[in-house]
């Protein structure tokens, strides 16, 4: 898997929680509660929707913020799809559809952590 900045750790260290405290503030059962929250940080594995809003509890920041290479990822890919969209549809589509598609077609380029 492509290695995507998240900023799990440093959250944690901000906190001077260690891995095993927040994986029982994640609701993990068994002795090695830490080594899930490592392979969160390191991304060796995606973690469950619930899991991501849990850390963004846990840490006080959004899950955006704290998973910002996968929000920047599905920000691309929203905004690709969008545009193939904006030329299938314009000619028939009403006013606030219309809207709506070119702005996530144009979200990509207004965001300012796009590269």
């Amino acid at each position: 898997m492509k290695s995507l900045p998240n900023y799990l750790q440093a959250q944690r260290k901000r906190l001077a929680l260690s891995q095993e405290e927040v994986g029982f503030l994640l609701g993990l059962n068994g002795m090695n509660k830490g080594n899930k929250v490592c392979r969160d940080e390191t991304f060796a594995r995606e973690p469950s929707l619930l899991d991501a809003l849990a850390y963004g509890v846990i840490y006080g920041r959004p899950v955006s913020e704290l998973f910002a290479g996968l929000h920047h990822q599905a920000q691309q890919r929203v905004a690709e799809r969008a545009k193939v969209l904006s030329f299938r549809k314009m000619r028939k589509t009403e006013p606030r559809r219309k809207q709506a598609i070119i702005q996530l077609a144009e979200s990509a380029s207004v965001n300012p952590n796009n590269p």
